[in-house]
């Protein structure tokens, strides 16, 4: 059930709330934020909404156009539980203040049109979705890059490559190390005191429940130097939305309050595994999945439609799903990186998995596994959904399942097996050619995706292609 104003207000008041936060989300993919004291908050500020500055946040308004509103949506409030002073955090729509309309480049209104787009088509009522949004826990992140010098410098206690450090000075000035550091490609699951965040990822689980994230479970993951998931309970796209950047708020300040570092970034070490954000999808209509049937894996004709459509649309999808530079360097062979674009029950390596965990019609949903969390997670999900859609009004067929260790194909085969986007560079040029299905329902629109091609060009293709690469030197400083 929805919280009304008059909860929100009540609760300002029962609680004894100093500060309320104000939280919205920009154009490539960050949470950003104001606060005003609470004596500030009324039902004006819901009705009416509150001004900013719209042409300072990437990717939005020009300057001659910069005001802008923000209004904040009841339900999805929650008592901040890191800051000093009481603070009620909101998070919030934006809207136009002349025209009063929502924002179409605000990213939680596309995810919003898109759920009433797929209520209005009669395929179904509800999406919902479970992202899978893996992370690294690092002791030290350092980097720069300026005229003369670039580098970045990682640490972790975990990190295979300390095996041979000196550590843990005693009274004497003896060191000492105490190994138990997970090999590379080979942390999934190992128990203390080879896996040392148990306490940690806890903390952040634990801390996620009491604001209201319902979480399954937690682990560590497969790459050495402390990667980790934990993993929430799905629900419908707005929702998820709005529970992922709850998430990476709770994992980044627990990390740092305990004196770590978090990062998303896919593939902060080289030569080990990089973090996927696992997506899974099924639609419902009432209480009936949808995605449930006695086709190839349990699946329904639709379900298989709508995988067709994913795989169809994937280069394009990955603009959203896969945005940064970085993420093409986790979408490589060898590392658990779905770059084939094929289906399969159980299959880890193709870029569409059908889970086998239980037989319950319930159950039933295909996991995208291209994505991954550098994305802004309400584009990203939005677009999977528009592709599957896709699939289904237009009964996309998805071939033959590729049931086969992909790995492990001959080079003839291998051949016949569509690939992801090798860059960032070419997944936009995808886009540009292949977005047609994601303007039905006026879910994206073209401003929005000529604004995200212009800005992801300029500011990270452009920016990364231009500059000198460490690897560089040592191929080519001498020749």
């Amino acid at each position: 059930m929805s919280t009304s104003v008059k909860q929100v207000l009540d609760l300002i008041k029962s609680e004894g709330i100093e500060v309320v936060d104000f939280r919205f989300m920009d154009f490539p993919g960050l949470w950003q934020h104001f606060s005003v004291p609470a004596r500030e908050v009324d039902g004006d500020s819901f009705e009416n909404g509150l001004g900013f500055d719209g042409s300072s946040i990437r990717g939005w308004q020009a300057i001659n156009e910069s005001d802008m509103l923000v209004k904040p949506v009841p339900g999805t409030e929650f008592i901040d539980p890191f800051l000093q002073h009481k603070t009620l955090n909101i998070i919030c729509d934006i809207c136009d203040p002349v025209t009063g309309e929502d924002y179409p480049k605000d990213p939680r209104h596309v995810a919003r049109k898109a759920e009433n787009y797929l209520k209005n088509s009669g395929i179904g009522d509800i999406a919902y979705l479970g992202p899978e949004a893996e992370f690294f826990i690092f002791d030290d992140a350092r980097f720069d890059q300026n005229e003369h010098e670039g580098y970045y410098f990682l640490d972790s206690v975990e990190g295979r490559w300390n095996s041979g450090r000196e550590e843990n000075h005693d009274e004497s000035g003896y060191s000492h190390n105490l190994a138990y550091k997970p090999r590379y490609k080979e942390g999934y699951f190992p128990c203390p005191p080879t896996d040392k965040f148990q306490d940690l990822r806890s903390e952040m689980m634990l801390t996620l429940e009491s604001i209201g994230v319902p979480i399954e479970c937690q682990h560590h993951e497969v790459a050495t130097g402390g990667q980790a998931e934990i993993d929430f309970r799905f629900a419908p796209l707005v929702e998820m939305g709005d529970q992922l950047l709850k998430y990476k708020y709770v994992i980044k300040n627990v990390a740092n309050k305990n004196g770590k570092t978090v990062t998303f970034m896919p593939k902060p070490l080289w030569n080990d595994n990089g973090s996927g954000m696992h997506t899974h999808l099924s639609i419902w209509k009432g209480d009936t999945n949808l995605f449930a049937g006695d086709g190839y894996a349990g699946m329904s004709e639709m379900a298989m439609h709508a995988i067709g459509g994913v795989l169809k649309h994937a280069p394009a999808i990955l603009a959203f799903s896969n945005p940064t530079t970085n993420s093409y360097k986790r979408l490589v062979p060898g590392f658990e990186a779905p770059v084939n674009l094929a289906y399969s029950n159980r299959n880890r390596s193709a870029a569409v998995r059908i889970p086998m965990y239980s037989t319950s019609p319930k159950s039933k949903r295909f996991e995208f596994r291209c994505p991954d969390p550098s994305c802004n997670p309400y584009l990203a999900m939005t677009a999977i959904l528009m592709g599957a859609m896709d699939g289904i009004e237009n009964k996309i067929d998805p071939g033959q399942p590729l049931d086969k260790d992909i790995y492990d194909l001959p080079p003839e085969e291998l051949a016949k097996v569509p690939q992801t986007p090798g860059s960032l560079r070419s997944a936009l040029e995808a886009l540009e050619a292949d977005h047609d299905f994601l303007l039905k329902g006026d879910v994206f629109t073209e401003d929005v995706i000529e604004t995200w091609i212009s800005y992801k060009i300029a500011n990270e293709v452009e920016a990364v292609e231009s500059r000198p690469h460490p690897w560089e030197f040592a191929m080519y400083y001498d020749i």
